[in-house]
């Protein structure tokens, strides 16, 4: 008998249909497995190739509780956009961990933009108020996109302000919150307007080892929380130093970024990973008028967590192609 591996296109990974809410529940998961130690996960290595923040990143996982290992190759270019091409490209490998064998070659971006997104979503599951009705959003690209959509699974969302520097990326963040979620959005030119007066605070850019720092002392409300997808991208030391709780998604990969890369620094001290918030290590919001942060990296074992139900539902519904090895 031949092996075979899946090829599964962007496009096919979509088909299957793998909706944000059974991604949260999966990835939460996958964090409660984290934080009990049953999770083998490397600190991601990476390349730097060209000039400025450009990235190529290998990130591996095995997460025995879910028969699930691989490794996700994934670039991060900020001057793709200007070129029509995508942030974020990659592609996933997914192994059976029996025999080692690829199972599926998988594009990654559509499976990145939303496990990331999902993670915000378990960190303010924790961290955030639950009664969180407002969300502002810096940078409305796709992980503007997709933060606002898992967001909206766990929250009763009802008002959004939407700030980016590129008009036409507003206007589509807001079509898809008026049409596709039935949220009231309003677009805002003044980035101060998509963070004070919001419960939910969520900042999407790119990734910068020098911060803008836009976001300046007294615009987070207390009792916010902030979802710093993008790293500390956005904030002034300032604005951080009122953090009550800062926290991250893996204490070692933080360090790493931190010490050999150069990303954090006189940031506050980390107060807890996302694991041991889910498997209460460590208490998550304790009153109304904390600030409280996460600033999650994205892991490897989000993606391996999701790879099995794409691999599952993809062969369900004969999407791809199959190809020998």
């Amino acid at each position: 008998m031949t092996e075979q591996l899946l090829y599964l296109s962007q496009k096919d990974v979509a088909d299957t249909g793998l909706t944000m809410d059974r991604i949260i529940e999966t990835v939460e998961k996958g964090f409660n497995e984290m934080g009990n130690g049953r999770v083998e996960m490397p600190p991601k290595p990476g390349v730097h190739p060209g000039e400025g923040d450009n990235f190529i990143h290998a990130m591996p996982a095995y997460i025995p509780a879910m028969n699930s290992a691989g490794v996700k190759w994934v670039s991060g270019y900020p001057g793709n956009p200007a070129k029509g091409i995508p942030y974020i490209n990659g592609l996933l490998i997914y192994n059976d961990p029996a025999t080692g064998l690829p199972l599926s070659v998988m594009d990654c971006s559509w499976i990145t933009a939303m496990r990331t997104a999902a993670a915000s979503a378990v960190s303010a599951k924790y961290l955030a108020r639950p009664e969180s009705s407002t969300i502002g959003i810096l940078a409305c690209g796709v992980q503007g996109h997709t933060n606002l959509e898992a967001m909206n699974v766990l929250f009763p969302l009802k008002k959004v302000f939407a700030f980016d520097t590129i008009a036409e990326q507003a206007e589509e963040l807001a079509a898809y919150g008026r049409n596709t979620l039935g949220l009231d959005v309003e677009i805002v030119t003044d980035p101060r307007k998509a963070v004070t007066g919001c419960d939910i605070v969520v900042t999407s850019g790119p990734i910068l080892k020098v911060p803008h720092a836009t976001i300046k002392k007294d615009w987070v409300d207390e009792g916010a929380f902030v979802s710093c997808v993008d790293f500390d991208s956005f904030f002034s030391r300032n604005a951080l130093a009122q953090a009550d709780k800062w926290t991250t998604d893996n204490l070692d990969q933080y360090n790493h970024y931190k010490d050999h890369v150069g990303f954090f620094i006189d940031c506050p001290p980390v107060y807890a990973e996302l694991g041991e918030l889910v498997t209460g290590a460590k208490k998550g919001r304790e009153n109304d008028t904390e600030r409280t942060f996460a600033a999650n990296l994205g892991l490897a074992m989000e993606d391996m967590a999701v790879a099995p139900l794409i691999f599952d539902l993809a062969k369900d519904k004969n999407l791809g192609t199959w190809l020998p090895l």
